[in-house]
């Protein structure tokens, strides 16, 4: 299970760092470097803008991190939780709405990232993104692994 677990993790983080960075670039001209730097940003504050490759790599590194939690977890649900196995569009919504409210609600409210008011328009993008990067492969693998 683990393997499948970091399988699915390096393709649904791959997946979903690459959609954020385009995001951002097309709706405020945002590098990947920034994107990258703010995620860092969570444990070094300010001084990971200040940073170069380095502080990217911790940044892509934290991405990963939490991609790894919400594989792990969902894969470790699914056995044992029955309605997840009726529909892989209702659970590829769950894990998205989930893990943004995870991350935009706790990980970042924890973080030494400064706090910013909540908007609406943004916020669906970004679980529009959520849906197809992060819960649609963790439902596709975990009914491919499970059905086995």
């Amino acid at each position: 299970m683990w393997k499948q677990i970091f399988k699915v993790t390096l393709i649904a983080g791959a997946l979903d760092i690459c959609a954020a960075c385009i995001q951002a670039y097309i709706s405020a001209g945002l590098m990947p470097s920034f994107i990258l730097k703010y995620i860092a940003s969570g444990a070094f504050g300010k001084s990971a803008f200040d940073g170069g490759l380095g502080m990217m790599l911790f940044g892509l590194l934290f991405h990963f991190i939490i991609a790894f939690a919400c594989t792990a977890i969902f894969f470790m649900l699914y056995p044992k939780t029955e309605w997840l196995h009726a529909s892989i569009i209702l659970n590829s919504i769950l894990i998205a709405l989930v893990a943004w409210g995870v991350t935009t609600l706790l990980i970042i409210k924890m973080s030494r990232i400064p706090d910013r008011p909540i908007h609406l328009v943004p916020s669906f993008i970004v679980i529009g993104i959520l849906i197809i990067t992060i819960g649609l492969p963790l439902s596709v693998f975990a009914k491919k692994y499970y059905g086995k």
